[in-house]
């Protein structure tokens, strides 16, 4: 049973000077790993379509990292250190961005205890006047700190006021500062709805060029979005994965992006471990539906554990129907839902038949992700990656993993 699953079993040697502190300059140039029918090959990212079956779909999470990451001072010079995780009021991340009289996050906040203020401010300049953005602690909130924002500028939405404020949320494991550079390096090409804190890396290698050459073997390209939470960079810090707790994340796809994936079902390549969240939650949200009628769009960590019975009786496809039809029915265009889904070991794919992903810390959920498609083959990926100079982590190189027939994937 998966909670008993020791995270010392996923686990590898990865040295500081492997983990790629900067992007290349060309982003399409980095390496990339293919392993496919049991056979490990390396390439440069820019032949992805090279390696990927004509008519397949690719489908990417555009979503956008925010500049989420605020610095206060306090008056005796001690700083205070805001991460916005999520809107807490108002919950929608359209509304609560959009916000121009104030709105709520959950933050995670460093060097709380020094937090003696009611009300910390932070001072910036917009058309050459000043401003000043403010900070009250609320409440805690399940590990996290409530904290409502106010600003002084009623024409700048709250987006905007992170534009001038904030700093982009770098991985903490680059060990580095923000630079300029990575405000536009750490997103991706087709980044279009803000509401991230951490970018969906595997998308950081296309370039216009790649989409051109995917599209020129007939290879389509589709966008679902799901906010990543601060939540992908925490480590499995307890024995068994069972006893891990998972971060909750929004997702949305429309009724038109559902009638794509199920017209190319058995040709779907999900690019970045955040995508695969997104489709495999959407098949359990189809399950529910068939079961019990009812649009339950929550996706708890170990339900697909629970309904595995089940779905071995509901193929993809008349899953894809019965959502496709309830959206249609109800004049719906869109699934709006949240997904704290754990995959892992022995957690079967339903919706993906392939992953673009980049190389992923050890004793890390995404690293369970990987083995739940490929198996203890995993060590070998990785063995190939570290013995042929790859690069890893968020700035890294990359790999195209094939999902293996269902009676390999746990071999």
């Amino acid at each position: 049973m998966l909670p008993k699953i020791k995270i010392a079993d996923y686990s590898y040697p990865l040295p500081d000077e492997r983990i790629a502190k900067f992007p290349l300059a060309k982003r399409d140039s980095s390496k990339l790993l293919i392993y496919k029918d049991g056979d490990i090959s390396e390439d440069v990212f820019s032949n992805l379509g090279q390696h990927i079956s004509e008519g397949s779909l690719l489908v990417f999470n555009n979503t956008r990292v925010i500049r989420a990451r605020l610095k206060f001072k306090r008056a005796t010079g001690a700083e205070i250190e805001i991460l916005c995780l999520e809107p807490y009021e108002p919950t929608d991340y359209t509304l609560s961005l959009g916000a121009k009289n104030g709105c709520t996050w959950r933050c995670i906040v460093g060097n709380l205890k020094r937090w003696k203020e009611v009300e910390l401010s932070l001072s910036f300049i917009y058309n050459d006047k000043s401003y000043t953005l403010s900070a009250k602690k609320l409440a805690a909130h399940e590990g996290s700190v409530v904290v409502s924002f106010s600003w002084s500028c009623p024409d700048l939405s709250f987006v905007e006021v992170l534009e001038f404020c904030g700093a982009i949320p770098i991985p903490p494991y680059l060990n580095r500062e923000p630079q300029d550079s990575d405000n536009e390096q750490y997103q991706t090409l087709y980044s279009k709805y803000n509401g991230s804190v951490a970018a969906p890396t595997a998308g950081l290698h296309f370039t216009p060029d790649v989409i051109t050459s995917l599209s020129a073997k007939n290879i389509q390209t589709d966008e679902v979005t799901l906010h990543i939470g601060a939540g992908t960079f925490k480590p499995v810090r307890t024995e068994t994965v069972g006893a891990h707790e998972m971060h909750a994340e929004h997702f949305s796809i429309s009724l038109q992006t559902l009638k794509n994936i199920r017209n190319h079902l058995g040709k779907v390549v999900a690019v970045g471990t955040t995508t695969v969240r997104t489709l495999e939650s959407v098949y359990y949200i189809g399950i529910k539906l068939l079961t019990t009628n009812l649009p339950d769009t929550h996706i708890g960590q170990w339900e697909p554990y629970a309904m595995e019975i089940l779905s071995q009786k509901y193929p993809a496809l008349l899953v894809f129907d019965t959502l496709i039809n309830y959206l249609e029915n109800n004049n719906l265009k869109e699934i709006l839902a949240a997904t704290q889904i754990m995959i892992a070991p022995p957690c079967r794919l339903k919706v993906i038949n392939g992953i673009v992903t980049n190389f992923h810390q050890p004793r890390s959920t995404l690293l369970l992700l990987v083995s739940a498609v490929v198996g203890n083959k995993w060590k070998d990926i990785y063995d190939y990656a570290l013995r042929n100079d790859f690069r890893f982590l968020s700035y890294g190189d990359s790999s195209l993993i094939m999902v293996p027939p269902a009676d390999k994937q746990q071999s």
